[in-house]
């Protein structure tokens, strides 16, 4: 296994995050905490990383981004950013979508059928389907309540992990046993430095497809009712 320098980061939710990963799996970080304004201090948080552990941008092997779901306009800028450095400098852009980063922070070596939750707005879910430690299946939205899950049935699952995952376990008969317990209900930790493992596994893999945003669901902004300006020639 080889050790590429990436430089990877997340503007998906209500932060900033970044890590580069190196060497013999060495990882620096830094995550800072911002309702808005991650447009503006990206390049320069990522600018700040590299000089202070001694690399510049011609350094990188590949470049790593959060693609959400999460916030509409933050995965935009994150995934614009990777993509156009990757563009300059010639290097892969990876996508690690916030599945991934969830159950890589929750676990790296459970391969059974899982799935992980997400929270989404007003109070619904998110949900994805592993098997093997990967993907194999694209993300679904659920609305759960105490009468059930939209009439859907997560087939297969023995653990669910994430947002709501006791209620999701309850309303699906998964029993919970002391030694492998059915669900965790648990956040994504370690932001920055679970995405930078994650792009070194892919990029050791080959997995290098150019990133594109996650959303699960359509904005909640509606499409404007004037017609748009003839553009004159």
């Amino acid at each position: 296994m080889t050790h590429p320098v990436i430089l990877g980061f997340d503007t998906s939710g209500h932060h900033c995050a970044a890590a580069l990963r190196w060497g013999d799996d060495t990882v620096a970080y830094v995550q800072e905490d911002m309702a808005k304004g991650q447009a503006e201090r990206l390049m320069p948080l990522l600018q700040e990383l590299l000089d202070k552990e001694g690399f510049g941008w011609a350094d990188l092997d590949a470049i790593a981004v959060g693609i959400g779901p999460g916030n509409f306009t933050g995965i935009r800028i994150g995934v614009s950013a990777a993509r156009g450095l990757a563009l300059g400098l010639g290097i892969p852009a990876i996508g690690i979508s916030s599945f991934e980063l969830l159950r890589g922070a929750h676990s790296t070596s459970d391969h059974s059928c899982q799935w992980v939750s997400l929270p989404a707005p007003r109070e619904t879910n998110y949900v994805q389907q592993f098997e093997g430690g990967k993907p194999n299946a694209g993300p679904i939205h659920l609305t759960v309540s105490a009468e059930g899950i939209d009439g859907f049935r997560l087939a297969g699952a023995t653990k669910i992990i994430g947002d709501n995952a006791g209620d999701l376990c309850a309303l699906l008969s998964l029993h919970q046993q002391s030694e492998h317990p059915a669900f965790h209900d648990q956040s994504i930790a370690e932001i920055p430095q679970t995405l930078v493992r994650i792009a070194t596994d892919k990029f050791n893999a080959g997995t290098t497809d150019a990133p594109a945003p996650l959303y699960v669901r359509a904005a909640d902004a509606a499409s404007p009712r004037d017609a748009p300006p003839t553009i004159l020639p």
